[in-house]
This record gives structure tokens, C-alpha cells and sequence, in this order.
């Protein structure tokens, strides 16, 4: 993991009509590493995917992206740094249509010059990362909930992406497909050096996966850095989200 900042969010706020989503949010991650980004359902941790990846615009603040401040950059420019992200959604988000291997070719199809030969190299590669070879023919429905995940990521890593999100990546999974998933994030790291950021509200999955932790609420961090810094925190929120207490 290097030191270079990759992304960096400087003071955001977000509000819908009079909801304050984000309230001041600032946060630093750095090239290589796995950051994870934990609260409550609701608390904004997907609005601040959205607005890094330019689907939602702050009310103020600044996000950075390799140097380039991306909130207030033209369209043309914003597709050349989207370019540099995968996104694993919640919902997978598989074209139901779709076989397995279209799924994961969909982006090098559309948005790639490359030719047959290169392409079924990438998708059977990207297969085997995530130890689905044999798949290819089958449609989302006859694939069950881990299986569509690992599909997605699958699909998302076919663009070989330097940055990863992963929107509620363990949520209705269990525990076993969980730890399959957590270990396939880790991978992406450590075999292809990504940089990650991991939104979840379940504490188990995030610290398993993660470097540092973020943790949000009010619409701010309010805690942040390494696992242990987490679990030891004097903020009465952060220790009653972590022992669970209602």
C-alpha cells in the first residue's frame, strides 16, 4: 500500500429538500488500500459513492480523483475519470437477459476496441478469478445471490478498473458466501494492487476486508483510521455501533 492520496473528499455537504445527508464530510483514501466506510442504513454512506463518481453533485465541497477535482468538471472529462472505476452493487445488477458471459463482457464490447479472441480471454480469466469457469451459458436466474455477486465483480474487474466500490457488498448473503465474497475483495487488492472503498453497515465484513475504517454519522466522520483505533474509540457512538447495543 502506497502512501499517494487517490481520493480525497474535502468538506461535502448533500441535502435532499430538508434532509442533510452530508454535513461536512471529509476523507482521505489512499492508493492500494482497502478503505471501508461503516454506519447506519441511511446515514450517506451511498451518497458519497454517488457523488465520486459524479451521478450526484455536493451543495459544496470538493472530491479529488488522482490530482483532478472532479465535482464541477465537464461531462467529456468526468467519462475519461469514471474510466478508472468498478462498481459492485448491492443488487449485483446483472442484465437479467444476459448470460453469465455476456454479463462480464457487456464493457469491453461496448466500450472497447478489442476482437473476439481477446475479449473470451478476459471474461474466462476474470471467470477464474472468481472461480466460476463453467458458468458462461447460464442466465441470472439460475444463479443464486453469491454466485450473481461474483458474476458482477467478475464483470466490474473485466475493465481492470484501478478503483473499486462496493456498495452493501455482504447484505442478504450468508455467512459462508459472505466470507467468499470479503476474500474476493481482498484479492482484487492484492493480485492487482486496487484501490477499494467498501460502504456496509456490518461490522464483521468491514473489518475483515478493511485497512482503515471510516465511520459516518450525522452526515460527517466521526471516527477514522485502522481497525484497532475503531474498536478502542472513546466515541459513545462508535462503541455502542460496535457492541450492537440498540
Amino acid at each position: 500500500m502506497k502512501n499517494n492520496p487517490k481520493i480525497i473528499f474535502e468538506n461535502i455537504y448533500k441535502s435532499f429538500e430538508n434532509n442533510d445527508v452530508l454535513r461536512g464530510l471529509s476523507l482521505t483514501v489512499y492508493e492500494g488500500e482497502t478503505l471501508v466506510i461503516l454506519g447506519r442504513s441511511g446515514c450517506g454512506k451511498s451518497v458519497t459513492l454517488k457523488i465520486l463518481l459524479g451521478l450526484l453533485l455536493p451543495d459544496s465541497g470538493t472530491v479529488t480523483v488522482d490530482g483532478q477535482e472532479i465535482t464541477r468538471m465537464a461531462e467529456k472529462n468526468l467519462f475519461q475519470v469514471r474510466q478508472k472505476f468498478g462498481m459492485l452493487f448491492q443488487g449485483s445488477a446483472l442484465f437479467d437477459s444476459l448470460t453469465v458471459r455476456e454479463n462480464v463482457a457487456f464493457a469491453l464490447t461496448e466500450h472497447q476496441n478489442k476482437d473476439q479472441s481477446e475479449i473470451d480471454q478476459i471474461v474466462a480469466r476474470n471467470l477464474d478469478f472468481v472461480d466460476l469457469i463453467g458458468t458462461e451459458s447460464l442466465l441470472p436466474a439460475e444463479l443464486s445471490g453469491g454466485m450473481k455477486k461474483r458474476v458482477a465483480l467478475a464483470r466490474a474487474m473485466a475493465y481492470q478498473p484501478q478503483i473499486m466500490l462496493y456498495d452493501e457488498p455482504t447484505t442478504g448473503l450468508d455467512p459462508i458466501t459472505s466470507t467468499t465474497i470479503n476474500s474476493l475483495i481482498r484479492k482484487t487488492q492484492t493480485e492487482y494492487g486496487v484501490t477499494s472503498i467498501v460502504v456496509t453497515h456490518e461490522l464483521e465484513s468491514g473489518f475483515s476486508v478493511a485497512d482503515r475504517v471510516a465511520m459516518i454519522e450525522d452526515g460527517k466522520i466521526i471516527e477514522y483510521g485502522s481497525i484497532d483505533k475503531i474498536k478502542n474509540s472513546q466515541n459513545e457512538f462508535v462503541r455502542t455501533f460496535i457492541s450492537g447495543a440498540q
